[in-house]
């Protein structure tokens, strides 16, 4: 036997160690080991047992996956368990407390889904667009959403939901102002 082709198990790449994780999880404190390049949707949905984040395209492209990181809309497919370490994630079961968030309701009431798929992702979408801009126009509304796919509407039932959100939301405000 020719030792040139001969594999030794000292040749062999090991396993990179795995990382102490601390995140906090729609206001939750959740420390676990993780595999440094081990995917946030996974971690998400495996080890913390999420099931609302989607996995679709895995390459960023569809916005199904996404979620809010400090503050920030990120697809979860492409943050590395290392990115998340010491960063608070809020997901798409981190925004009904007692009842249905507003731009839930919102989708539901304009059928802004089909097979709900993408609505996860979309809700998030919708979600960082009002908080950074409480009275988008249409053309901003568009604009949020183009990292989001939607392979069953024609995104009227969408753009519809996040209008009647905004609508919703103001009059929430004024609401609690009176109050």
């Amino acid at each position: 036997m020719d030792m040139k082709h001969v594999i030794r198990s000292m040749d062999l790449p090991t396993a990179a160690p795995k990382i102490e994780l601390t995140l906090t999880v729609n206001g939750l404190l959740h420390q676990l080991e993780a595999e440094p390049a081990a995917r946030l949707v996974d971690i998400l949905r495996e080890e913390i047992g999420l099931s609302g984040t989607k996995i679709s395209c895995e390459i960023g492209r569809c916005g199904a996956c996404a979620v809010h990181m400090n503050g920030q809309l990120v697809n979860s497919c492409l943050v590395m368990a290392y990115q998340a370490n010491y960063t608070s994630i809020n997901t798409i079961e981190g925004l009904e407390e007692d009842e249905l968030h507003p731009i839930q309701k919102a989708f539901l009431e304009e059928g802004g889904f089909q097979c709900g798929y993408c609505t996860p992702g979309m809700i998030m979408a919708v979600k960082a667009l009002l908080d950074s801009n409480p009275s988008p126009t249409k053309q901003q509304i568009q604009e949020a959403l183009s990292g989001n796919l939607c392979r069953c509407t024609g995104y009227g039932g969408i753009i519809r939901a996040v209008e009647k959100a905004v609508t919703s939301l103001k009059e929430n405000q004024v609401t609690n102002i009176e109050e």
